[in-house]
């Protein structure tokens, strides 16, 4: 397949995966007796300089979650558990900062290495269990993700301080803090410092995979465990090391709200995050630049959704329900694509084996 045929076969899946999610969320609009002009002219207005910082904050928050899930599923491993990874690494974070036991940032980085720590075995746990008892991780780490919903639920009421009707954990000395970064100068809202642990993450992610031994491995294991047995790959070592890794970065995503905006971890705090990474690594295909994107489209419906029932009358639950058309959409447009790609190919080998044939009958 020439290079043209190729570059346009990628572009086409996006394209043809929004265009089949638009006809279908303006059709559910439009049944449901909602503004389909109105919501699609807030959607794509241009969001304002506030809202903007929000949706790249947003997005840097869902990129770590999706990498998280994208490294077991690049090793066939279906981490449902980054949300409680998460909320168990946010916690433990929260509670050493708090305890500042280090003075000022050195608190701070204490604190972050010590939430991977803690999200790493939090899914270790799940990655143990399929490699010694065969217990499937999707199993495990859903039972594990109520776990840490109420372990954690416990403790900070356990030892948490209590302040008006809110209950967390101590409040982070101001020395451990990290700036934001100003962006606009007509609006107070700033980027998240920690929200450039997304970039670092990502780099790291697509070193790792396509420029070391352990992310060749992670590739192959994942294709066809049995060729990976074959080639002496030590398929339960990769098994629990995966698990491990994507555990340690789900351990971040809670530090750029933790140590920019909440400075404690309480029954407040951003849920729901894990499950939302999930969805953005499938829609990404689990490829760095992917989830990016898919972490931005995200971000961007949820905050323009935000001003929907406002604006247009529309419930933000339709948002939700077109984050999940958009999915099923892109599941449905690159399987298509795939197919007609796999066509294309095949016709263009039996094309050169006919060649060769034919001129030799002619002979």
């Amino acid at each position: 397949m020439n290079p043209a045929k190729r570059i346009g076969l990628a572009v086409a899946a996006p394209v043809l995966a929004f265009a089949i999610a638009g006809i279908f969320a303006s059709a559910l609009l439009a049944v449901t007796g909602n503004d389909v002009a109105g919501f699609w002219d807030t959607m794509l207005t241009w969001p304002e300089n506030r809202q903007l910082v929000n949706i790249l904050n947003q997005t840097g928050i869902l990129y770590l979650s999706g990498l998280a899930a994208a490294i077991g599923f690049r090793m066939n491993l279906f981490n449902i558990g980054v949300e409680g990874q998460y909320r168990i690494g946010t916690f433990v974070a929260a509670v050493v900062a708090g305890e500042a036991w280090l003075p000022g940032k050195a608190n701070t980085l204490l604190a972050i290495v010590l939430a991977m720590v803690a999200g790493a075995l939090w899914a270790g746990i799940a990655g143990l269990l399929r490699v010694t008892r065969g217990v499937s991780e999707v199993i495990s780490t859903i039972m594990l993700n109520s776990i840490a919903g109420l372990l954690v639920g416990y403790l900070v009421a356990k030892v948490g301080v209590t302040t008006g009707v809110s209950t967390g954990t101590k409040t982070i000395p101001e020395e451990s803090w990290v700036g934001g970064i100003q962006i606009f100068g007509d609006t107070p809202t700033e980027l998240y410092g920690l929200v450039l642990l997304a970039i670092v993450a990502g780099v790291a992610f697509h070193v790792m995979l396509n420029n070391t031994t352990f992310g060749f491995n992670l590739r192959a294991t994942g294709r066809s465990e049995s060729a990976a047995v074959a080639a002496g790959v030590d398929v339960k070592r990769m098994v629990v090391t995966s698990m491990l890794l994507s555990g340690a970065v789900a351990g971040l995503i809670g530090m750029p709200v933790l140590f920019g905006q909440a400075h404690n971890y309480g029954t407040s705090f951003q849920l729901g995050i894990g499950f939302a990474g999930i969805a953005v690594a499938l829609l990404g295909r689990n490829h760095p630049v992917g989830i990016a994107l898919g972490a931005l489209v995200f971000s961007f419906l949820a905050e323009q959704g935000n001003v929907l029932n406002i604006l247009v009358g529309v419930s933000p639950d339709i948002v939700a329900v077109t984050q999940g058309i958009i999915l099923l959409a892109v599941v449905i447009a690159y399987e298509f694509v795939r197919r007609y790609r796999l066509r294309l190919e095949q016709s263009s080998v039996a094309e050169q084996v006919a060649g060769p044939a034919t001129e030799e009958a002619k002979a």
